[in-house]
């Protein structure tokens, strides 16, 4: 299962901004976003739950009697920042959250950026990974997870209020909608040549097409001039433009200026808590997170 939508394609600008997003009145909606869930569908369904589980918050998911998520139809627009997949148990039972979620709530409510692990999907034999969800699917499959980025609902980045958001981040400004559009450039050539004797050198000359997606690094694979889904955080500085980014695992957020990570789940799988989201108004941006209790603790970025 590769993200299997009943929706109709988003098309730009509701693809991009959350400032497209028709509300029906002069208050935009907030925005929730969840990183590097990684087949950890527990973690998961607690970390979207702490809005439901703390009093100064509407819910952005229900849970219905088998413990499945639905959409809350409340004023938000949810952000899985990459990584649904890949290291944990149940990729597919996320990925059918994740889709439940697409179709339920309106048209641009639910954003999904392209993460490392979601790009080798994409770039499958470029990787070494032989055990992992995201290198052993079949070439239709994967044609499926490209007609998602072809649809607009896969994307490289999501312009917030006052930060941007994708899966590693960048150390310099960039613009959501031209990387977005790249991305659907790279799939539109990727999806006739997947599973044939061109694909190989096709996923070569897009890396080098489209650097600030897929770009490697030149001493490591998340080295320094590495793209979109690849950077690591630790070259993320205080200079570098307000995003909120995952990929680098953290026990708590951590900030670098107006640059914020929100990799929490792989680091406290071994002890109760830790998981959560962050919420960004256009006045703030704040995280949400279970306590070792099962309550939640909020917590101001900015």
């Amino acid at each position: 299962m590769v993200l299997d939508l009943q929706s109709e394609p988003v098309s730009p600008p509701l693809r991009d901004t959350v400032r497209s997003v028709p509300t029906g009145n002069s208050e935009g909606p907030a925005i929730v976003s969840i990183s590097d869930i990684h087949g950890y569908l527990t973690e998961a369904r607690s970390a979207l739950s702490t809005l439901r589980d703390h009093p100064g918050y509407d819910p952005i998911v229900t849970i219905d009697e088998d413990g499945r998520l639905h959409w809350a139809d409340e004023n938000y627009v949810l952000v899985f920042n990459g990584d649904l997949i890949d290291r944990g148990p149940n990729n597919d039972a996320v990925l059918a959250m994740v889709g439940r979620l697409v179709d339920e709530a309106p048209p641009g409510r639910v954003r999904i950026t392209l993460g490392n692990h979601e790009s080798m999907i994409l770039m499958s034999n470029d990787h070494k990974f032989a055990n992992w969800y995201s290198t052993n699917l079949d070439p239709e499959s994967r044609k499926r997870f490209l007609q998602r980025i072809c649809d607009g609902h896969v994307i490289a980045a999501y312009d917030g209020y006052r930060h941007t958001y994708a899966h590693a981040g960048a150390t310099e400004n960039y613009i959501a909608s031209d990387v977005n559009d790249s991305l659907v450039e790279a799939a539109e050539q990727l999806y006739p040549v997947v599973g044939t004797r061109e694909e190989t050198q096709l996923r070569s000359q897009l890396r080098s097409e489209y650097p600030r997606i897929f770009a490697k690094g030149d001493r490591h694979v998340k080295g320094p001039a590495a793209g979109l889904v690849w950077l690591e955080y630790d070259h993320l500085s205080t200079d570098s433009p307000p995003q909120v980014v995952g990929h680098t695992p953290h026990l708590n957020p951590h900030s670098k200026g107006t640059t914020h990570c929100q990799d929490l789940i792989l680091e406290n799988l071994d002890s109760a808590g830790g998981e959560g989201v962050f919420l960004e108004t256009p006045e703030s941006l704040t995280a949400l997170i279970r306590d070792s209790n099962g309550g939640v603790a909020t917590t101001q970025l900015n």
